[in-house]
């Protein structure tokens, strides 16, 4: 039964998940995928429980004041997530972002009450392909706007809440829906809190689960790979950070390498086949499930998360094009 909820807050997380038969058999697979649709979060995002657990997490502390402006680096989705935390809790919000990133995501940050700070990429970058490098001028500008403002820095790639809002919500979440019976995780990495949170949760309920930690081709720090594309097309992560704390102690089955085109043709067939409107990491994580069961997990279970919507990509050749 439905419930009166006092703020959207209260929406964020038991999202549904969904088997994507159609889309296997149209890729010619035998297995099964089972989808978290994470973009049917309030901010369309799977960031939003992140944002949720750095705020809850920084007012029981006290390290957040009442009141206090919030500013935290973004590629646009944790933005979204604490941008509606922070209308709701009251506090000014100011997201850093490149230009690199689509600007459907910075529209939707101002929308939502917040601030935006938009940092030039590196001379050789292009927009719509975020560096490590564009990554590092984007954490400088926020270091230098959190000293100036005397502002709460949410710091999404170190403080637990992050990683922990999935260890307790979509790791349960995806284990009590599928019935247990999962043989495989993929997650594409950014701050790598999803992979962390969710593989350790599963990992707790039935140690057998092989889980991998999917990167872009060319941009694979943490499966120990050169940099040989710092730039790439799929957007929230990939910036070829090799040390990234949430991963410390985590275990990893595999590392896959997804290509920006794979990514993108994985999108669209979801779109087309299961009417799910993902974007960019969203369909690394599909191809890279319909890798494995192609191979290695041929028949198997996998589940993964659909990181995203799809209505922050219009602008990017991900949607562009399309007769």
């Amino acid at each position: 039964m439905s419930k009166l909820l006092t703020s959207v807050v209260e929406a964020i997380g038991n999202t549904p998940l969904v088997r994507l038969d159609r889309l296997t058999a149209q890729a010619g697979v035998k297995g099964t995928i089972l989808a978290k649709l994470e973009y049917l979060n309030p901010g369309f995002s799977k960031k939003d429980r992140a944002a949720q657990g750095i705020i809850a997490e920084a007012m029981r502390d006290g390290s957040l004041k009442p009141g206090q402006t919030v500013v935290e680096l973004t590629s646009g989705n944790t933005g979204t997530g604490l941008a509606i935390i922070c209308a709701v809790r009251g506090h000014p919000f100011v997201a850093v972002m490149s230009k690199g990133n689509s600007p459907e995501r910075a529209q939707m940050i101002r929308a939502l009450g917040g601030e935006v700070l938009l940092v030039d990429q590196l001379p050789d970058s292009q927009v719509g392909e975020v560096s490590g490098g564009d990554l590092e001028l984007v954490e400088q500008a926020a270091a230098r706007l959190t000293a100036e403002r005397n502002a709460f820095r949410a710091d999404q790639f170190k403080r637990d809440g992050n990683w922990l809002s999935h260890y307790h919500g979509t790791g349960p979440e995806i284990w009590d829906a599928a019935g247990g019976k999962l043989d495989g995780f993929v997650d594409f990495i950014g701050t790598g809190g999803t992979y962390a949170g969710v593989t350790k949760a599963l990992k707790e309920r039935d140690p057998s689960i092989q889980c991998f930690v999917v990167e872009p081709r060319g941009a694979a720090a943490a499966a120990g790979e050169a940099i040989t594309l710092p730039q790439h097309t799929i957007q929230g992560g990939g910036y070829a950070i090799a040390d990234l704390a949430f991963l410390k102690d985590v275990p990893v089955d595999g590392y896959l390498q997804v290509s920006g085109e794979q990514a993108r043709d994985a999108a669209r067939l979801l779109a087309r086949s299961e009417g799910i409107f993902g974007g960019f990491s969203s369909g690394a994580n599909v191809a890279a499930a319909l890798g494995l069961l192609g191979g290695a997990l041929a028949g198997k279970t996998i589940a993964l998360v659909i990181c995203d919507s799809g209505l922050k990509y219009l602008s990017t050749d991900l949607w562009n094009g399309l007769s």
